[in-house]
C-alpha cells in the first residue's frame, strides 16, 4: 500500500530530485572555482581576501552543497525503489558515478579546510583541471538516465 501511494507521487519525487541535483551541481561547479581563487589569494599573500574565501566556501557548503547532496541521495534511492530500477545496469553505473561525485564533494570540502589552514598542496593548474570533474560526471549521468544503455 505504501509503495502504491509513493508510485502516484513518483513524478513529484522525480521533479524534486532533478531540482536538488541542479542545486548540488551548481555547488560542485562553484566550490572548486572558489578554491582556485582562495589558493591564488594565499599565494599572493592577500590574507584578507583569503579570509573572505573561507567564509564564502563555508556558506556554500552549509547552505547549498551538503544539504542538496543529502536530498539528492534520499530522493534518488526513493526513486530507484519506487520505480523498481535496482536490477537495471544503467542505475548501477549511475550510482557509481554519483558515489564518485560524492567523494569529489568530500575531497573539495577537505581541500577547502586545508586552504583555511594555509596549506595549498596542489598546483593551480591541477586544481583548475579538477574543476572539470563534475561536468564530465554530470554528462555521463544524464546519458545513462536518458538513454539507459
Amino acid at each position: 500500500m505504501i509503495l502504491e501511494r509513493l508510485a502516484v507521487a513518483y513524478t513529484w519525487f522525480l521533479a524534486a530530485h532533478i531540482i536538488f541535483v541542479i542545486f548540488w551541481m551548481a555547488g560542485l561547479f562553484m566550490l572548486p572555482r572558489y578554491l582556485v581563487y582562495h589558493q591564488e589569494a594565499l599565494a599572493a599573500g592577500r590574507q584578507d581576501e583569503a579570509a573572505l574565501w573561507i567564509s564564502r566556501e563555508g556558506k556554500l557548503r552549509s547552505i547549498i552543497l551538503t544539504p542538496a547532496m543529502i536530498v539528492v541521495w534520499l530522493l534518488g534511492l526513493t526513486l530507484a525503489t519506487i520505480g523498481q530500477h535496482w536490477g537495471e545496469g544503467w542505475l548501477h553505473a549511475k550510482l557509481a558515478l554519483v558515489l564518485a561525485l560524492s567523494a569529489y564533494h568530500g575531497w573539495a570540502v577537505g581541500y577547502a579546510r586545508k586552504l583555511a589552514r594555509g596549506q595549498a598542496p596542489l598546483k593551480g593548474k591541477t586544481l583548475r583541471m579538477l574543476n572539470e570533474v563534475p561536468a564530465l560526471a554530470a554528462a555521463l549521468i544524464v546519458v545513462l538516465v536518458v538513454v539507459k544503455p
